[in-house]
């Protein structure tokens, strides 16, 4: 019943080849996991693909700097802790070609979550089975006790036992999160622990997040998931085990992978589309996957000249997208270390910017030997939903003394250095956006998106749904010259308690 699905399968009537690689010429731009997908899968079948990355290097929100710390040590910085769970089936079968076995992935060991209210839990050792995950959780959280059970109104907590991709929009894309967890009617302790972080984790507030969409959620990571909630981590920093990687095996598949290169105007013409690169020639393909974020999505099609008559729906729908909220990611390198019982990723709930904290001295090999080298220790704060009102060093230095008041050993720790960001390009998920979201099919003939952001049948989120459009938009292209799709694996797409639908 919950065994992975066959969400696209393959054909064994058509070729697996494009049978004609002038037909088959692709610009992909955003080198994130989005667009390295799409390339790869279009490069492995014979297109001709250049890929276009703004930024130094390839991985978007998995990307990488390097940084040279005070003692003169070369370091790797990564734009963020990021969790690979396992039923992210179609990242992983991309992750294979790197490495068949996955030998560069650890369990990161728990998923716990803290909070300076109340005793913290650990989610991650739970079974895997649906409803048995479910059952042991109210056995054994102290966050679902008798007296607050009783309180709990079942016809709207079932909602998420009942997730349909149809159903489920339909009748909650216009609440809030904040006004289903009212619904539900669980404690505070158990909308706080179970809930609110989880909906930050998406890089919304539960008051701006869509029900339906926070449904949805569930039913991935875990009221349909077979895999449970155990996540894995790099062994290194992802430079090296990721990015590296993969632009070899672009490049040995015969794609150009350009960084550095900022689209700035995309044009569509008799013969497909023309590229403008800031400072380079243009480029010009048959076809065009644009796997960039919102704001970068935005502002490409914003200064396209005629883009509106060309896609009148795309552009409007990308003209309105919702924004998440801004977030922030510091990485501090000290003196000294904290509670060696501290997992390596911790999830924090109610306080007012601290939504986790990461121990990458602990998961990572170049963050290990530095803290080695330096008796130290390498932590990354992250906030994943920030006030609108506060700058980055501001919420730096309020996350720092939270983190001392959840821990309060932090506070004898000597920072030596910090690297700190604040972004405002995640996806936002407003309630009633679901409708005007575009998906992978766009109505520019030859032009696909893809992204984390982008609409999927397919359950999916995050890096996952950023893989998924990837395959999806590389197999129109495929569709179009006549060869075979890429395969696509998924949880079942609707919930054990959905009605069937007619």
């Amino acid at each position: 019943m919950f065994a992975p699905r066959t969400a696209v399968a393959s054909r064994s009537d058509l070729p697996r080849q494009v049978p004609d690689e002038a037909a088959a010429s692709v610009v992909v731009v955003g080198g994130g996991v989005a667009g390295v997908t799409a390339a790869l899968v279009l490069a492995e079948r014979g297109a001709k693909v250049e890929l276009l990355e703004a930024a130094d290097a390839l991985g978007g929100r998995l990307g990488t700097w390097p940084r040279t710390l005070p003692d003169g040590t070369r370091v790797t910085v990564e734009h963020g802790y990021h969790g690979f769970f396992r039923q992210y089936y179609t990242l992983r079968d991309v992750l294979r070609r790197i490495d068949p076995d996955l030998s560069f992935l650890r369990d990161v060991g728990g998923y716990p979550v803290e909070s300076r209210e109340w005793e913290s839990e650990d989610f991650s050792d739970l079974p895997t089975t649906p409803l048995a995950n479910l059952a042991a959780l109210v056995w054994k959280s102290p966050s679902f006790r008798l007296r607050d059970l009783r309180k709990v109104d079942g016809r709207e907590a079932l909602a998420m036992l009942r997730y349909d991709p149809v159903r489920t929009f339909a009748e909650h894309d216009h609440r809030t999160t904040a006004e289903l967890l009212d619904a539900f009617g669980f404690s505070e302790r158990g909308r706080a622990m179970l809930f609110e972080v989880f909906a930050h984790s998406f890089f919304n507030t539960e008051q701006r997040y869509s029900a339906a969409e926070f449904l949805a959620m569930c039913h991935f990571y875990f009221t349909g998931n077979p895999e449970g909630l155990g996540m894995d981590v790099p062994i290194d920093q992802y430079a090296a085990t990721i990015w590296e990687p993969f632009t070899r095996l672009l490049e040995k598949h015969g794609a150009t992978v350009t960084t550095g290169a900022r689209a700035n105007v995309v044009v569509s013409g008799q013969g497909g589309w023309a590229v403008g690169v800031e400072g380079g020639p243009t480029r010009t393909a048959r076809h065009l996957v644009v796997a960039t974020d919102v704001p970068a999505t935005r502002a490409l099609f914003a200064r396209s000249p005629g883009f509106p008559t060309i896609a009148p729906r795309l552009a409007s729908a990308v003209a309105d997208m919702p924004g998440g909220e801004p977030y922030v990611v510091a990485r501090l390198w000290c003196r000294g270390d904290v509670d060696p019982a501290h997992a390596p990723f911790t999830g924090v709930t109610r306080e007012r910017i601290l939504d986790s904290v990461t121990l990458f001295h602990r998961i990572e090999a170049e963050s290990a030997a530095w803290a080695r080298s330096a008796g130290g220790s390498v932590i990354e704060l992250h906030s994943y939903a920030c006030p609108h009102d506060a700058s980055r060093d501001e919420l730096v230095a309020e996350m720092r003394r939270e983190l001392e008041g959840l821990w309060p050993e932090f506070a004898d720790l000597e920072v030596l250095d910090v690297d700190a960001h604040l972004y405002d390009n995640a996806p936002g998920f407003d309630p009633g956006s679901h409708a005007r979201r575009p998906g992978v099919v766009t109505d520019a003939r030859g032009l696909r998106l893809a992204g984390d952001w982008v609409a999927s049948d397919i359950p999916s989120a995050l890096m996952e749904r950023a893989a998924v459009t990837g395959v999806l938009a590389a197999n129109d292209v495929l569709r179009e010259v006549g060869a075979a799709p890429e395969p696509i694996r998924s949880i079942a797409p609707r919930g054990i308690l959905a009605r069937s639908t007619r």
